[in-house]
């Protein structure tokens, strides 16, 4: 009995958690408040950063009308923007791509960075 409740209790342990799966977008919109001053999610217009309607499953440094930096263009070869990619490169954009032109630090909080990304793929959103 106590060989089966430890293989439970392992199993429990060691099964993978939901990746960014359980975000909620309408927090995901308050925490993309600090993203606004660069970004628009919500229609296909590029500011200082390029737009981010529909971002999730496209190819990384796909906007035609967007001058990207050679970091990004070299970065985004053979890549997609999806939840492992996005959630990398948002809590840490210089680390991840040295010679970004993105200027902001990054997302700090854990529970911010889900809710971005369920933002970002919300159809209210703009996203999928």
């Amino acid at each position: 009995m106590k060989t089966s409740s430890m293989l439970m209790l392992l199993a429990v342990a060691l099964a993978p958690l939901p990746a960014f799966a359980d975000g909620d977008p309408v927090a995901g919109a308050k925490a993309f408040k600090a993203c606004q001053a660069c970004h628009v999610a919500t229609e296909a217009k590029n500011k200082v950063g390029p737009h981010l309607q529909g971002i999730v499953g496209r190819p990384v440094a796909s906007i035609a009308e967007y001058k990207y930096s050679p970091a990004m263009v070299e970065y985004g070869q053979g890549k997609v923007w999806d939840d492992a990619t996005l959630s990398a490169y948002l809590k840490a954009p210089k680390a991840v791509v040295k010679g970004t032109k993105m200027a902001y630090a990054g997302v700090k909080k854990d529970d911010d960075l889900a809710n971005i990304i369920a933002y970002l793929k919300d159809p209210a959103a703009g996203g999928q």
